[in-house]
């Protein structure tokens, strides 16, 4: 009786489930591994296939969904030298500092934030001399009157 009552429990909470939690659903898969099947990700989340086929669609179509990427191993990631950089640029310029920064390979992601700094950046390169050269090279662009950085020790989470 007990396992019969969880089931049902089970069943009524995936009936119940609304779009919004579907579309999040989809989306955590997707971000667990981008490269799953239509009919695995109908079958996780519990539509049909037509279903979760019109539901990537839609989400792709009113962009939610961007695009797909590469997440690298950690076999890679390991071997290489990473980097929070903190970057201090004032508002008049910043376009021209943001454009300048994504023109830089090694820059894994940009974020404007509050605080002391107004841009935080992530860069990756294969060796510690190379990740000097990047950071000097952000200190170069014009519009950047300052720069912290802390090298990446490990990663606790990451999703």
């Amino acid at each position: 009786m007990f396992i019969d009552d969880i089931l049902v429990k089970i069943a009524i909470l995936n009936f119940n489930m609304t779009s919004f939690d579907k579309d999040e659903r989809m989306i955590a898969l997707l971000r667990e591994d981008a490269r799953q099947s239509v009919a695995e990700l109908a079958r996780k989340t519990n539509v049909s296939r037509t279903a979760a086929q019109a539901r990537l669609e839609r989400l792709e179509r009113s962009g939610v969904i961007e695009g797909y990427t590469v997440r690298l191993s950690s076999k890679f990631s390991r071997n290489r030298v990473r980097a929070l950089v903190m970057i201090k640029s004032p508002p008049r310029g910043r376009g021209r500092v943001e454009s300048a920064l994504g023109k830089i390979s090694a820059l894994v992601t940009l974020h404007s934030i509050s605080g002391h700094y107004d841009l935080a950046a992530e860069i990756s390169a294969p060796t510690v001399e190379d990740l000097d050269a990047v950071i000097d090279q952000i200190g170069e662009i014009e519009g950047v009157t300052d720069t912290l950085s802390s090298v990446i020790l490990s990663t606790k989470l990451e999703r």
